[in-house]
C-alpha cells in the first residue's frame, strides 16, 4: 500500500466545508499517509454532467486527471464524488481516444472510507462521551460507489457511539445537485420527510459522508427547528477519536 496519495477535496469540501477537508487529511495523516493536495483541483463535473452537458464534462474530467499524473491513490472524501468519477467517467469516455487515460485515471479513485476500512484496517479509540447518532445514506454512495458498509463499520468502532437506524434510511433527502435548484418543491417536499424520520430517531446527531445531502438535511433541520444536529462522518470520527466533546 502506498504512504503517499492524492486528496480530492470535491467543490463543497474546498468551497464550504473546509473544517470537513481538513478533518479527513488528519485521519490520513494520523495513519502515517502523506497527503498531497493539488491547489488546482476543480469540480468532479457531476453537476454538468447530470445537467446533460457531456463535452464540457470531459473537459472537466479531463483538466483534474491532469492534475494528479503519479501513481499515486486518489482519495475522495465522498461516495458521490467518487462514484461520478469511476462509474460516469467510464461511461462519459467510453470508445473516446482518451477512454485509456482515464480508465488509469479512475482505477486509483477510492473513497476515503473505504481506504481506511478496508486498504488501512484502521482501529480507532473512541475518547468520546456516550452519545447517540443516526445515519443517512448517500443515494450515489449506495447505488454507486457502494461505500456504506465501510463508512458504517468505522462508526462501528466507536464504543461509546449508538447508531440508531433510521426507519427510512435510503430514501433521497431530496437535493441530488442540480434537481433540488429545477424542482425546488419537491425537493423541499423531500427534505421534509427525511427530517421527520430523523427526528424520530432520538438522537443527537445525523451524520452522513456527503456534503450535499449535509447541506440540504443541516438547511432543512433548521427550518423545521428540529432538536437533532448535523455532521459530517470524518467531522465526527476525528472528534470522537480526539476526545472533543460534542
Amino acid at each position: 500500500m502506498s504512504k503517499k496519495v492524492y486528496f480530492f477535496a470535491t467543490c463543497l469540501g474546498s468551497a464550504v466545508m473546509g473544517r470537513t477537508v481538513v478533518s479527513a487529511i488528519k485521519l490520513l495523516q494520523r495513519e502515517g499517509i502523506e497527503v498531497i493536495y493539488k491547489e488546482k483541483q476543480t469540480c468532479c463535473g457531476q453537476p454538468s454532467y447530470n445537467t446533460g452537458y457531456f463535452e464540457e464534462t470531459k473537459k472537466i474530467a479531463l483538466y483534474n486527471a491532469k492534475q494528479f499524473s503519479e501513481n499515486y491513490p486518489i482519495i475522495v472524501p465522498s461516495g458521490s464524488c467518487a462514484g461520478m468519477m469511476v462509474q460516469d467517467y467510464g461511461e462519459l469516455f467510453h470508445g473516446d481516444k482518451d477512454e485509456a487515460f482515464m480508465k488509469e485515471f479512475s482505477s486509483r479513485i477510492i473513497e476515503l472510507s473505504v481506504f481506511l476500512d478496508k486498504h488501512l484496517g484502521v482501529k480507532y479509540e473512541d475518547k468520546g462521551d456516550p452519545l447517540k447518532i443516526t445515519w443517512h445514506t448517500n443515494c450515489h454512495a449506495l447505488r454507486v460507489s457502494k461505500t456504506i458498509e465501510s463508512s458504517k463499520n468505522l462508526l462501528k468502532q466507536l464504543a461509546n457511539v449508538e447508531l440508531v437506524d433510521l426507519k427510512y434510511e435510503e430514501e433521497c433527502c431530496g437535493f441530488g445537485g442540480t434537481f433540488a435548484v429545477k424542482e425546488p418543491e419537491i425537493s423541499n417536499a423531500m427534505a421534509v420527510e427525511k427530517v421527520k424520520d430523523i427526528e424520530n430517531a432520538g438522537a443527537k446527531y445525523v451524520v452522513s459522508g456527503d456534503g450535499g445531502c449535509l447541506l440540504n438535511i443541516s438547511g432543512t433541520l433548521k427550518r423545521q427547528n428540529a432538536k437533532t444536529q448535523s455532521m459530517h462522518l470524518y467531522d465526527f470520527i476525528l472528534r470522537r477519536i480526539e476526545g472533543e466533546r460534542l
